[in-house]
């Protein structure tokens, strides 16, 4: 990886675009620290510190802190993120946007187009529910329609400009740009998060009880992000044949080639899913000021990751129990929608190929759907390892941090995917340059 960066470097179009994305980078970071006008930014620190450890410890993870400084860019890339699963999930129901996704690349230009649109309206949506419902409660300075209506432009307008940003480091930087602006958020947060945890468990401890405590806090970071990067690269191969077909004089065909089928197809989405459903009826109750006691009250505590795992209220853990089958069903239901076996099958009937040892058609589509099954069962069970951890520790040891195995499975994504896409600009600038000789 770092032999790959390095090489990169030493083309002046490639670090052209890396220093086009750093700097991209920079004025993010620039604006996540500018406030919002007329905001009290102490009201909604001590807020926020009253109610972390549950849904918004991620949102904060997810907005590099300009949720907690309730800054320019407080929403961040979340309206996008939102949208973007949103017409996801749409264009499985509707059959207008399924076609549109499959006319080229004018059908992606208007995907993309309906997508900006939906994300300014969450990203409107989002931020009047939160200058009109924590203004009333203290969040702005003054409460008045001015103030409200300032509030909601500044946030709206700082939605759009990272959205902006991301599709500009697309075109002119490396990588997916919405997925770099999402993990610079991530990453600028884990040095105050891993120096919490040595001020915790390690500094002003003996020598001994540190050490063990440092070991295992670097053992379980690197064994997660080991995990993480087996998961985002397993794969089984399926293998193919082709017919051999006569054209004129020649003989054609009978080549041999696989079918990838990935171990987390699903990536990162199970786990969104699976926390966004437990996380929704307590983030609601939050910022409706909910603080009575009851049924209801005992419904939200085994919703909250803040008691699962926890010794003292082991009866809560069993919210952990639901989250892990949602995590499951949901692994299985978003690759579902994302690979059909039976659209491959009959792509691969048509192009005369087959799977050795079975026939054509349906059979090829349930052989390819039961392989599916198995794998993606194991790369369910990875993902809840690495959710559940997290959980785990915090419960146990009270270690808390703001990303967890949701971020991490980003980050190394990300990292990942971007340092493919510089050797794939370093193999395709190296192959025009031969052409060119």
């Amino acid at each position: 990886m770092f032999e790959t960066v390095k090489n990169a470097f030493k083309v002046k179009e490639i670090r052209n675009k890396i220093f086009f994305t750093l700097v991209m980078l920079v004025i993010i970071r620039f604006g996540s620290e500018l406030p919002v006008p007329g905001v009290n930014r102490d009201y909604f620190a001590n807020w926020f510190a009253a109610h972390t450890g549950d849904a918004f410890s991620l949102v904060d993870a997810f907005t590099g802190g300009s949720f907690l400084n309730m800054s320019l860019l407080a929403l961040n890339i979340t309206p996008y993120i939102t949208s973007s699963i949103i017409i996801q999930l749409l264009t499985i129901a509707i059959p207008k946007l399924e076609e549109m996704q499959k006319e080229g690349e004018e059908g992606r230009k208007m995907m993309v187009s309906i997508t900006r649109y939906v994300t300014i309206g969450l990203a409107l949506i989002e931020s009047s529910a939160m200058a009109i419902g924590f203004g009333r409660q203290g969040l702005l300075e003054t409460f008045n329609a001015i103030n409200v209506i300032l509030v909601i432009a500044a946030l709206t307008a700082g939605s759009a400009f990272l959205m902006w940003i991301g599709e500009q480091i697309t075109d002119k930087g490396v990588g997916n740009g919405i997925s770099i602006v999402l993990i610079i958020n991530i990453i600028s947060r884990m040095p105050q998060d891993i120096t919490s945890l040595f001020q915790q468990f390690v500094i002003g401890k003996s020598i001994a009880v540190g050490t063990v405590a440092s070991v295992i806090i670097i053992a379980v970071i690197v064994g997660m992000v080991v995990l993480v990067v087996l998961l985002n690269d397993a794969e089984r191969r399926i293998p193919v044949q082709y017919a051999r077909k006569i054209q004129g004089r020649r003989q054609v065909g009978g080549a041999n080639s696989s079918i990838p089928l990935k171990v987390n197809t699903a990536g990162v989405m199970p786990i969104i899913f699976a926390a966004s459903i437990m996380e929704f009826p307590v983030i609601i109750s939050t910022l409706a000021g909910y603080n009575g006691t009851g049924v209801w009250s005992e419904i939200l505590r085994y919703l909250s990751s803040s008691y699962w795992c926890n010794p003292s209220m082991p009866k809560y853990s069993i919210g952990l129990v639901v989250y892990v089958l949602l995590l499951i069903f949901f692994a299985y239901f978003y690759t579902s929608i994302t690979f059909n076996p039976l659209e491959v099958a009959d792509n691969l009937k048509k192009s005369g190929g087959f799977i050795p040892g079975i026939r054509p058609g349906k059979p090829t589509s349930d052989y390819l759907n039961r392989m599916l099954n198995y794998i993606i069962f194991i790369g369910a069970v990875g993902l809840t390892i690495v959710g559940v951890i997290p959980f785990f520790f915090r419960g146990v040891f009270n270690a808390e941090v703001s990303f967890g195995g949701t971020s991490l499975i980003i980050v190394v994504s990300v990292v990942l995917e971007t340092i493919k896409q510089i050797e794939s600009m370093m193999v395709v600038r190296n192959y025009s340059t031969f052409l060119s000789e």
